[in-house]
C-alpha cells in the first residue's frame, strides 16, 4: 500500500513527466487515501513545476516543458479542485483577492498555482490572468472591494508595470484599501520595498501565508 510520501512523490514525477494522465491518477490516489488536496498540490504537484521551473531558470529545460508541467498539474487539481471548494465552503470567506500578470507579460504559470492555493485557503479569487493594464487591476479592486491585489512578472522589462498598477490604485482611490503583493521570477524584494509593495514571496505557499498574515486569517 502507498504511503502518503509515496503519493506526493507520485504526484511530483507526474508533472516532471509532463503526465496528465499519472498527475489524474496520482490525484485521485491522493483522495482516496484522504489527503488533504491543498496539501497534495503544494507538496506534490506544485514541487514538480517548481522543479521543472528551476531547470527552465538554468537553461536545462524548455519553454515547451515548462508548458506541458503547466498542463500536468492542472489535470491534478481538476481531480483535487472539487474536494477542496466543499472544503472552502466550510470555512470563513476571508475576502477578496485580485492576481494577475502585470501588462506586457503572459507568463502565468506561477500566478495560477497561487490563485489555486489561495481560492482553497478561503479567498474568493478574482484572476485578471495575463497582461493586465494598471487602470484593470484598480477597477476591478474598486469593484470587488478587494483585500489584496497581487501582482506577478517574469520579465524584468515588465517590473515598472507593478509600480504603474501600484499607483493607478492610488489614482483611483483604493490603495489605502488594499494590499499589495508582488512577485514572479524577476522581482526582488527590494524592488518591493522600493515601489511600496507591502510584501513579498518568490513561492507559491509563502505567498498564500503572506496573503493570511495580510488580512490577519488566523
Amino acid at each position: 500500500m502507498s504511503s502518503k510520501s509515496d503519493i506526493m512523490l507520485q504526484l511530483r514525477q507526474a508533472v516532471e513527466e509532463f503526465s496528465t494522465e499519472h498527475a489524474r491518477t496520482a490525484a485521485e490516489l491522493a483522495l482516496s487515501m484522504g489527503i488533504d488536496p491543498v496539501e497534495a498540490i503544494e507538496n506534490g504537484l506544485s514541487k514538480g513545476v517548481q522543479d521543472v521551473g528551476k531547470k527552465f531558470a538554468e537553461g536545462e529545460a524548455f519553454l515547451p516543458e515548462l508548458i506541458m508541467a503547466a498542463e500536468a498539474m492542472k489535470a491534478g487539481v481538476e481531480i483535487l479542485r472539487p474536494i477542496m471548494l466543499h472544503k472552502k465552503l466550510q470555512r470563513q470567506n476571508v475576502g477578496t483577492l485580485i492576481i494577475g500578470t502585470v501588462r506586457g507579460d503572459i507568463h502565468d504559470i506561477g500566478k495560477n498555482i497561487v490563485a489555486v492555493i489561495s481560492e482553497a485557503a478561503g479567498f474568493n479569487v478574482v484572476d485578471l490572468g495575463t497582461d493586465v493594464a494598471p487602470e484593470h487591476f484598480a477597477t476591478k479592486a474598486k469593484d470587488t472591494s478587494a483585500k489584496i491585489v497581487a501582482m506577478s512578472t517574469l520579465l524584468t522589462v515588465t517590473t515598472p508595470e507593478q509600480k504603474n498598477s501600484i499607483d493607478a490604485l492610488s489614482k483611483e482611490g483604493v490603495r489605502k484599501n488594499v494590499k499589495v503583493v508582488v512577485g514572479g521570477a524577476a522581482v526582488t524584494s527590494n524592488w518591493a520595498n522600493e515601489i511600496g509593495a507591502d510584501g513579498y514571496s518568490d513561492n507559491a505557499v509563502e505567498a498564500v501565508e503572506l496573503f493570511k498574515r495580510l488580512v490577519v486569517v488566523v
